[in-house]
């Protein structure tokens, strides 16, 4: 009888072991597979019926792209930028006429990181027209934006509950160069912060210049640093900035002479000095590409191992491979981007995918990184979004 009651006993304790997988194991799976999900977020240029700002998800195990939502009543949100509680999101509305003052603006939402749902809280004056790029700075306590039509770079504070108050800073280019057409008057395209959230960098277009100013995230403010800027060959026209992940160098592409030019960076000083190993620039294009181009987005891959450099014209990616000893950069080909006018891309964190929006054609594509040699290989794997600009990440959950 003892035997038998033993017996029972084992065999109630492995149905009980196989339910609980049963039950368990999905549900593990399941954690698991959420866990290989990214939220992107895309901002647009609208008109008519266009939603603004859209959400995506990113499959990180096979590539694949979907929407998930939109958020309307947003003009012209061509960039984003993501807080880094992950709790809100906040988008230049690009535009000249934000409450007929001449300026445009900045808007704030609320994020949801499980579903990427966002949801309007305010909006402020960016204080002069057409801003083209904003960061948050990496305390969360402000939103710094360029505006290309205005020739300012502003500070806008962010209070506890995500709301933007009223700029505590704005500073405004002055300057030209070369080209009359285009370069006639500053013009702000980009604003980036240094890993220590020291040192403001705008690249700015109308004046060959990446200008530097030392930033105050407390106070909001922006003060010239000395020396107050780092100049490019002129009409160049520098566009976008991204520093290398070791803070050493630093990249600047150049919008309208397709090119990329390196630099050494002092964290200590805030200081750019282009890179004396030759070549410092490089070009984007093909030696033997006759027709019209002009670059837009460069990212450099989480390895820093490679950077990237966006065509729109060629209509390309263009690839580098960095020599980690100097910073300098050895061009490794091209990848189509399979559309039009790519005015953005971005890679994800984990470095596996390239995304890259084409405005003119109103898509984004999806390519595999191969970490050892740099190359974009097409998954196959493409959206349809109205006017693509600006590409951000966030992992789901």
């Amino acid at each position: 009888m003892q035997r038998r009651h033993v017996l029972r006993f084992a065999l109630l304790f492995v149905l009980y072991l196989l339910c609980g997988f049963a039950v368990c194991g999905p549900s593990r799976a399941a954690d698991h597979k959420d866990n290989d999900k990214m939220l992107v977020f895309v901002g647009t240029y609208t008109s008519g019926a266009d939603q603004g700002v859209y959400t995506c998800e990113l499959d990180l195990a096979t590539g694949e792209l979907k929407k998930l939502a939109a958020s309307g009543n947003v003009k012209g949100p061509s960039f984003v930028a993501l807080h880094p509680n992950h709790k809100f999101l906040y988008a230049v509305s690009e535009v000249a006429d934000y409450k007929d003052s001449n300026t445009g603006a900045v808007t704030s939402f609320t994020l949801d990181p499980v579903t990427g749902k966002l949801a309007p809280l305010n909006h402020q004056s960016s204080t002069s027209a057409g801003p083209c790029h904003l960061v948050v700075d990496r305390q969360g306590k402000n939103v710094l934006v360029a505006n290309y039509g205005g020739a300012t770079a502003a500070v806008l504070p962010i209070g506890t509950d995500g709301k933007l108050a009223p700029a505590s800073s704005s500073v405004r280019h002055t300057g030209s160069s070369v080209d009359q057409g285009r370069q006639e008057a500053p013009h702000p395209h980009s604003i980036n912060l240094d890993a220590a959230n020291r040192f403001a960098f705008v690249a700015d277009l109308g004046t060959d210049k990446v200008i530097i100013y030392r930033f105050d995230p407390a106070q909001g403010t922006l003060t010239p640093n000395d020396p107050p800027s780092v100049s490019v060959e002129p009409g160049s026209g520098p566009r976008h900035f991204v520093f290398h992940p070791s803070g050493n160098y630093a990249y600047v592409i150049n919008e309208m002479k397709s090119t990329i030019t390196a630099f050494t960076y002092d964290a200590e000083r805030g200081v750019l000095k282009t890179l004396a190993t030759s070549p410092a620039t490089v070009s984007t294009l093909p030696a033997n590409f006759a027709g019209s181009n002009t670059t837009a987005e460069i990212r450099v891959h989480p390895s820093g191992k490679f950077v990237y450099g966006s065509n729109r014209g060629h209509d390309s990616i263009a690839i580098f491979a960095v020599d980690q000893a100097t910073g300098s950069l050895r061009p490794i080909g091209h990848q189509p981007t399979g559309g039009k006018t790519p005015r953005n891309f971005n890679i994800d964190p984990d470095g596996k995918f390239l995304l890259a929006a084409n405005q003119d054609s109103d898509s984004i594509h999806v390519f595999r990184i191969d970490a050892n040699t740099g190359k974009l290989t097409p998954t196959g794997h493409s959206i349809e979004i109205p006017k693509p600009v600006c590409i951000r990440f966030l992992k789901k959950g």
